[in-house]
């Protein structure tokens, strides 16, 4: 049964809108008109958003647990690569930051924003930097980057032109974003779990090894997708989380018996995490990456243009990104108005681009909102609170980390396949009647999951959207942002051969 709560905008928006609730995965009865029982419930408004407070500390955990593995991924990916100047960062200095930062920009996004979304370095954009930016410049010019592009991000929030941007998005594509994004997390499921994997000539992907499964890890996944599956299907309270601890508790002890290695090193290993109780819990963290960041050194050593260049990428990637997750995560939610828009947009971008600039500031590559979020919304979060839970169990991570590293990556695969699919349901939002709209939504959805980027699939929708409407006979309800953002894209899209003209 659905429910409907009509609820009031923030200071910039003051219009009466209505939200829509879903039922709760976890079978639980929606009760938006509840009075509330204390302060902190009606700080965050558990109850008027039909959850509890054990549904949102329970969320918190599961969406803790899926993207814990960033703070083990993070530090491999930045501490791997050596700047121009021949300087590494530090892992262990990187992973006491990974956590710091995420902790705090996570808490400060729930009470702030009020949204069960959780915040940590951004993987496409630490990849980014660590592929294709510390070639040219040092890390701490780099940074100094990061922290450029997210004053920029704060200062398009703030001024509501970000949210003029969402506003002008039709409802149809926000749904294909949502239903890219669910594909595009399930797909992330899929290859770290190895369920999907590269082929040497031939197709792009592959079913597991030469198209079969071959490995024990894999098979955890699987079990776990099934388990969960199922306890979610028959709308067991807490289903994803206890799948997650079931699961994890088969791979400690498969693990005990086969003594498997990383895949690195083992074709039939774990991929991240290998499933052992740790010898030790606690580490004491190292901070000493906090403040080493250079804000406008890379202009001087390649020059004005090409370090605008590199910020525009910035942007653009964590702009668009952040926003179409938010958008998805909002509408899994159940709290997204009738427009697409949702409670608190302007204070979430706002607290969403500080989290570039203290990732930047830390030299953990930028913080933005994680799709990984969906998990914990899954398992019945709606609020907050559920976000305040995440960070401080990052912040307590920086203490733990080898207790982090007990959860396999595949028993977290599984539950972003769950969510995933959960996701998929807004794809009754589209109308499939009209090929102007058929195709662009198409073309976001796909272009997700098959590029490995959200961004991607939001240029690709706004592009398409705007070109097909137009030149079909519908150029007036093309609102001129679209073009306005469409041109941006096609820029960011061909910035390859920009970038090599200016280096010209």
């Amino acid at each position: 049964m659905t429910s409907t709560t009509s609820v009031r905008g923030e200071s910039e928006d003051e219009s009466t809108q209505t939200i829509v609730h879903p039922p709760l995965p976890t079978g639980a009865t929606t009760t938006v008109d509840a009075e509330p029982r204390n302060g902190l419930d009606r700080f965050f408004e558990i109850s008027r958003r039909g959850s509890t407070f054990g549904r949102e500390i329970r969320g918190g955990i599961v969406t803790f647990v899926t993207m814990a593995y960033i703070v083990i991924l993070n530090p491999l990916i930045l501490g791997g690569t050596a700047d121009v100047a021949g300087n590494a960062l530090q892992t262990a200095q990187i992973g006491a930051a990974t956590g710091l930062t995420a902790g705090v920009m996570t808490i400060l996004f729930g009470l702030v924003a009020r949204l069960p979304f959780a915040l940590a370095a951004g993987l496409g954009i630490n990849s980014f930097l660590a592929v294709s930016v510390v070639g040219q410049v040092t890390w701490p010019e780099a940074m100094g980057l990061v922290v450029i592009n997210g004053l920029l991000i704060v200062l398009f929030g703030a001024t509501g032109i970000r949210t003029a941007i969402f506003n002008a998005v039709p409802a149809p594509l926000k749904a294909a974003i949502t239903v890219g994004i669910g594909l595009f997390i399930a797909f992330i499921g899929f290859v770290d779990a190895g369920f999907v994997t590269r082929t040497p000539g031939g197709p792009p992907v592959q079913l597991g090894d030469g198209g079969s499964i071959t490995s024990v890890p894999t098979l955890i996944f699987l079990l776990a997708l099934i388990v969960i599956g199922v306890l979610v299907a028959r709308k067991v309270p807490g289903g994803i989380l206890i799948g997650i601890i079931g699961a994890t508790i088969v791979a400690i002890v498969v693990q005990l018996f086969l003594k498997l290695g990383p895949s690195v090193e083992d074709p039939g290993g774990w991929h991240m995490t290998i499933p052992e109780l740790p010898s030790s819990l606690v580490t004491i963290p190292d901070f000493g990456l906090i403040g080493q960041f250079d804000l406008f050194g890379s202009f001087g050593r390649i020059g004005a243009l090409a370090a605008t260049m590199l910020v525009f990428t910035l942007v653009f990637s964590n702009f668009f990104d952040a926003m179409g997750t938010m958008t998805g995560l909002a509408k899994n939610a159940g709290l997204a108005y009738k427009d697409g828009t949702f409670p608190r947009l302007r204070s979430a971008f706002v607290v969403e681009g500080l989290g570039a600039v203290a990732g930047g500031a830390t030299s953990t590559s930028s913080n933005t909102v994680f799709v990984d979020s969906a998990s914990g919304i899954g398992e019945g979060a709606r609020t907050g609170l559920a976000s305040v839970v995440v960070g401080a169990l990052f912040l307590l991570s920086m203490f733990f980390t080898p207790l982090t590293l007990t959860v396999p990556i595949e028993v977290g695969s599984a539950a972003l396949v769950v969510v995933g699919a959960m996701m998929m349901s807004q794809i009754k939002e589209i109308k499939f009647t009209k090929f102007a709209v058929v195709l662009p939504a198409f073309l976001t959805i796909v272009t997700m999951p098959l590029t490995y980027s959200i961004a991607n699939g939001i240029g690709v929708g706004f592009i398409s959207w705007t070109l097909v409407n137009a030149l079909s006979g519908r150029a007036r309800k093309v609102h001129w942002l679209m073009w306005v953002v469409a041109v941006g894209f096609t820029l960011y899209f061909v910035r390859g051969p920009i970038e090599q003209l200016l280096a010209g």
